[in-house]
């Protein structure tokens, strides 16, 4: 693997396999794709709530990438996954609010042995070329519009409402208004689970 860690993006790319114990192409597409963003926008690593918001569209291996080159991290609220299973990461500057979406164009995978012609295996034919391929070859870009928007995005961070239905917290004003009451996104119907038909008790339901 050392060898394939020569190119001018290595430290990054060191930093983002010390987080797998191995080096992918996602890894490195995160890496390029996270430059590239920075570089369009202007803006400056690590980002900050006041410069940028990065939204992946897929996690594992790509988020990393994203999150070394450009410092977005979901502790800080700069990095949302909105997982649609694609290598693709929108940036956007919060003082302007541009928004641009990067992703790998078509055919770089196909391109890539233009980069590695030497190398028989496709995996890592891929892991070579996208290190040292052009940005407009490696990459395809476009502003976008978000839906929804970057204010509701952002969202209010100071706010904390009780849900009506379950009781609990809600924070960062994800809650809706159902019949003039807040709600949660669980209880609305929109969250991710819920519970089966004869669940245990809860330690509140025990009171």
């Amino acid at each position: 693997m050392e060898n394939l860690l020569c190119s001018p993006i290595s430290d990054l790319l060191q930093r983002s396999c010390a987080r797998h114990d191995h080096l992918c192409p996602r890894q490195v597409l995160g890496v390029r794709i996270g430059l590239a963003g920075l570089s369009v926008l202007g803006l400056t690593a690590p980002v900050d709530k006041g410069s940028a918001l990065v939204i992946s569209e897929t996690d594992g291996c790509f988020a990393d990438g994203l999150e070394v080159a450009s410092g977005a991290t979901i502790g800080h609220r700069t990095l949302r996954v909105n997982d649609l299973g694609k290598i693709a990461a929108t940036f956007v500057d919060v003082r302007t609010g541009r928004a641009v979406r990067f992703a790998p164009a078509v055919d770089a995978r196909q391109r890539a042995w233009q980069y590695a012609s030497h190398e028989p295996r496709h995996y890592f034919a891929q892991l070579q070329a996208y290190q040292e391929m052009p940005d407009d070859e490696l990459l395809c870009f476009r502003d976008v519009l978000l839906d929804p928007s970057l204010d509701a995005l952002l969202s209010r961070p100071a706010l904390r409402v009780i849900c009506s239905i379950c009781g609990e917290d809600v924070i960062n004003g994800r809650h809706l208004i159902v019949d003039a009451l807040p709600v949660c996104g669980t209880c609305a119907g929109q969250g991710y689970y819920h519970l089966p038909d004869h669940s245990p008790l809860s330690t509140r339901d025990l009171e």
